[in-house]
């Protein structure tokens, strides 16, 4: 037995201020998935959560009858089926949205792209309908193209705000400090490695010389890192041998964004998470950079920083599939 005083309490280090009361309503679309529930359970653990709203086609009053149990003070409501998808989102100050369908071995994220694009197209509609003003931070892939169907769906409707719409690429930072600090022997929790352009493959670009602390590398062993960074969730969809893809580390990094941007927009100050979102930083539309966060969303966005050759060689080379996904995005929605 151990006292209440002493329990355990789940901590993502960096990112979980608990000195701060907020009262945000928060979403999950997609609440009762392999991303989902763990993310939900994250997200019930944080004082920072006033109501945690799960919304899903299937399964949610259950997830949420179990989480509602969990003694933390985030009021918890389920939600299931089209018919309840607007009461879900109805006053909330964010929405996380890691429905679709997940990656079998053997396919890539792009593969993706026909289920998901309808869902996530879907689920933007409703939002722009029922919370407008809300951040929207999207999970679901193909990233690359979902962030444009997001905002091309917002400005549909005459809601968009691209200060408040969110790929969510923590993953790949959540790896490359995972992986880095497992190389140096390093504390990961104190490691940041920037990873910027996109959420796939050559397009996850990580700048491993603006690391922090500075780490180097034998050109041989950089080029095996980043590509094990680019690749890290092939690993794991292998590993789970059609089990599904990465999970647990998934609905760990949504919950790490979705903490900082609670942060941000509660006054913290000096809050920043790398994002794909509408950009100015490169010749693509969307790029994903380290943001500045505040009160409403996009602060600042901090750009690439200065590269090294080898990065600036990464960049170039991810440049024309990201172009390709982003219109990808774009052509589906204008053709809805």
């Amino acid at each position: 037995m151990f006292s209440r005083a002493v329990r355990p309490t789940v901590s993502l280090a960096r990112s979980l201020s608990t000195s701060t009361q907020n009262n945000a309503k928060v979403a999950v679309l997609g609440a009762s998935g392999g991303i989902g529930q763990p993310l939900s359970l994250l997200l019930k653990n944080s004082p920072l959560v006033s109501h945690l709203s799960l919304y899903d086609i299937a399964h949610t009053p259950g997830v949420a009858a179990d989480l509602s149990h969990i003694e933390t003070r985030a009021q918890v409501t389920g939600h299931m089926g089209p018919d309840q998808l607007g009461a879900a989102l109805q006053g909330c100050d964010v929405v996380v949205i890691p429905a679709g369908v997940p990656r079998k071995p053997g396919m890539t994220r792009d593969d993706l792209f026909n289920t998901n694009a309808t869902i996530v197209a879907t689920l933007a509609d409703a939002c722009a309908r029922n919370c407008p003003e809300a951040m929207i931070c999207i999970i679901a892939n193909p990233v690359n193209s979902t962030i444009p169907i997001t905002s091309e769906v917002m400005k549909k409707h005459g809601v968009y705000n691209p200060n408040r719409v969110f790929g969510v690429t923590t993953l790949d930072i959540v790896r490359a400090n995972a992986f880095v600090a497992e190389l140096k022997g390093l504390d990961p929790a104190r490691v940041n490695v920037p990873v910027i352009g996109g959420h796939a493959g050559k397009t996850i670009i990580p700048l491993i010389s603006q690391c922090t602390p500075k780490v180097e590398f034998p050109a041989d062993q950089l080029s095996a890192l980043t590509v094990r960074i680019q690749d890290a969730g092939t690993e794991v969809v292998k590993a789970k041998a059609g089990a599904g893809s990465a999970t647990l580390s998934m609905a760990y990094a949504g919950a790490r964004f979705t903490f900082s941007l609670l942060d941000a927009m509660n006054g913290k100050e000096g809050v920043v998470e790398c994002s794909y979102v509408r950009s100015e930083e490169t010749e693509c539309k969307y790029f994903s950079t380290p943001i500045l966060l505040g009160k409403n969303g996009i602060e600042k966005n901090l750009g690439l920083g200065k590269l090294s050759a080898f990065e600036e060689k990464l960049v170039a080379e991810a440049m024309d599939e990201l172009k390709g996904s982003i219109k990808k995005g774009e052509d589906f929605v204008a053709k809805m």
